[in-house]
C-alpha cells in the first residue's frame, strides 16, 4: 500500500448554523481518508482552537464516530463532562442515542483524529435544540424532534 501524504491543514471559518444561527468557533482540518482513496469511512485530523466547540451536541442513527486525541485537551460533553487528553479515545456507535460534542476550554490548540462512517443517508439528532437533520448526500432537511418542520430562522 502506498504511503499517503497528509494534506495541509485547512481553516474552517466560523459560519452560522443554517437553522439555529449559532457559531461554534474556528478549527483547522485535514481530510486524510479521501487523500488515501477511502470511500467507506472518513478520516480527518481536526485542530480545535481555544474556546471552540466541535459541533452542537448530536448523535447519528446510521453512522459510527470515533475520535483519538493527538495533542492538547478537550472536554467531552455528553450527559456528563469528561476530560480527554493525548492518547484518549471516544467512540459512538450508530444508533446509540448518546449526544456528544467536544469543547476546548484550555488556552492551547487540541488536535485529534476523527474516524466515521460516510453514509449517504443519515438522521442526526440534536436533543438540546429540538432539531433533527435528515441528510441525503449533500441535501439537508430539518425538522423538530416530533417530525414537524423546523421554524424558519429570521434575520435580525
Amino acid at each position: 500500500m502506498p504511503k499517503t501524504a497528509i494534506p495541509e491543514l485547512q481553516t474552517e471559518v466560523p459560519k452560522p448554523h443554517p437553522v439555529l444561527g449559532c457559531l461554534l468557533g474556528a478549527y483547522d482540518y485535514s481530510i486524510i481518508g479521501e487523500a488515501g482513496g477511502l470511500t467507506q469511512f472518513g478520516v480527518h485530523i481536526e485542530v480545535l482552537r481555544p474556546g471552540s466547540k466541535s459541533s452542537l451536541r448530536h448523535w447519528h442513527e446510521t453512522e459510527d464516530e470515533m475520535i483519538y486525541m493527538l495533542s492538547g485537551e478537550v472536554v467531552l460533553i455528553e450527559e456528563t463532562e469528561t476530560r480527554l487528553c493525548k492518547g484518549d479515545a471516544a467512540c459512538w456507535p450508530a444508533g446509540a442515542a448518546t449526544a456528544h460534542c467536544l469543547e476546548n476550554r484550555s488556552d492551547a490548540d487540541a488536535s485529534y483524529l476523527t474516524i466515521g462512517t460516510r453514509n449517504r443517508v443519515d438522521t442526526i439528532h440534536y436533543p438540546d435544540h429540538n432539531l433533527i437533520t435528515h441528510k441525503d448526500g449533500a441535501a439537508r432537511r430539518y425538522s423538530q424532534s416530533d417530525g414537524s418542520p423546523y421554524p424558519e430562522r429570521t434575520s435580525k
